[in-house]
């Protein structure tokens, strides 16, 4: 073995056990950090060939190691921004060049434009959302996403689109007959209209729907509605779209045509029992807050207690999220040892659920770095005296000419 290779075998010890300080010194540094993942460090050796007379020591080398897809704790708080996932999958976000990342470090809070921004900077990205209709996700890309934005300005009001009306009508029923329920409903200005739905019965069977406006006594639209021995609706289609109403008297505001799902109609020996209906659209409200559930839809709540969906947050994965490629700010992108990135909605596929209210702590263990750090620094200190004591006998050989 030459002495130089002892050296620089001590050398590499040294230089290795430096490394796993560093990772050791980040992982204890963001132990706090909400979504971040330890790193560590992994060694192998490095083998130089040798022969029967001589042995030409090697040395050690090094690759950083992250443990992403180890969840961290749950830490629960006050704030309905604050975002974790449980189970699989990341937040999509961007970064002010546009460009999206991932990231589990969910404390987002809104910027001066209403934007959900993390601690990082990053913004929280979404497909804008109508309840009832899950967007189109593009499985292999960002395209069709948009920023996570709550602002709104005054008093916002939204007029009735959709709506249903269930009612059971008496079999018993003579022919013609009329039963009425009615349907609160909203203009474009949110102000209430009353609708009236009024069935009569036209043969066994038959009944014939009308919906009248009642101030007005408009008639807004009329369906038969045909039942089969069991009662069964068997009309289709089962809506029915009211007609609409432009510059009301009195207000000028207008009410959209409105599609009415008669579904839970049925036809049994039972008094008219009208199930109460809903309605979309609201009065003119200000808008005291938001809400996200557990599939990640973002509703905006007002201060009469409806919620207006807007977004529904988007996730994405990877086959192998230990080797993406970590970035400033707790944000990781996709590396060519990663897989390609799958995006997806809350509780689909092996996307977790979100939670609002609670945040991913770090899955940093501070006794397992302390441990860390005392091995490093005895190896450390082995590795340096194999160097000092290579110099020394370096010294003897240069000294025996004296």
């Amino acid at each position: 073995m030459s002495l130089y290779g002892m050296m620089r075998t001590g050398g590499s010890g040294m230089n290795a056990q430096a490394n796993r300080l560093s990772t050791v010194a980040e992982n204890i540094a963001n132990a706090n950090t909400t979504g971040y993942k330890r790193a560590s460090t992994e060694f192998s050796s490095m083998i130089l060939p040798s022969s029967n007379g001589s042995y030409n020591s090697g040395g050690v080398e090094t690759s950083v190691r992250y443990s992403i897809s180890d969840e961290g704790a749950k830490v629960y708080t006050t704030s309905a921004s604050d975002l974790a996932l449980d189970g699989g999958g990341f937040f999509i976000v961007s970064g002010a060049n546009g460009q999206e990342y991932l990231t589990r470090a969910g404390a987002f809070t809104q910027d001066s434009e209403g934007n959900l921004v993390n601690s990082a900077g990053y913004t929280l990205m979404g497909y804008e959302y109508t309840e009832g209709v899950d967007p189109t996700v593009v499985v292999n890309g960002f395209d069709g996403l948009s920023e996570v934005n709550l602002s709104s300005d005054g008093l916002v009001a939204k007029g009735s689109t959709t709506g249903s009306m269930g009612a059971n009508l008496p079999s018993g029923a003579a022919n013609g007959d009329i039963s009425t329920t009615s349907l609160i409903v909203y203009d474009s200005q949110g102000n209430t209209r009353i609708l009236d739905f009024n069935y009569e019965k036209t043969s066994d069977n038959n009944w014939s729907l009308e919906i009248v406006d009642r101030e007005s006594g408009t008639s807004l639209a009329t369906q038969a509605l045909a039942f089969d021995a069991d009662g069964v609706l068997t009309t289709t289609p089962t809506t029915v779209t009211t007609a609409a109403m432009t510059g009301i008297a009195g207000t000028g505001a207008d009410l959209g045509a409105i599609e009415i799902d008669l579904t839970k109609t049925t036809q049994l020996g039972y008094k008219f029992n009208p199930d109460g209906g809903s309605i979309d659209g609201n009065a003119p409200s200000k808008v005291a807050g938001f809400q996200i559930d557990d599939d990640g839809i973002v509703y905006v709540k007002y201060e009469n207690g409806k919620l207006d969906p807007r977004y529904r947050i988007a996730l994405a994965n990877v086959q192998s999220p230990d080797n993406l490629i970590p970035q400033s700010g707790n944000v990781y992108s996709q590396g060519v040892e990663s897989g390609v990135i799958v995006t997806g909605f809350a509780g689909s596929g092996d996307f977790g659920s979100v939670i609002s209210g609670a945040l991913e702590s770090s899955n940093v263990d501070i006794a397992e770095e302390l441990t860390s750090m005392i091995e490093s620094q005895r190896s450390y200190t082995a590795n340096s005296k194999v160097f000092q004591t290579g110099s020394e006998l370096l010294d003897v050989l240069v000294n025996l000419k004296r």
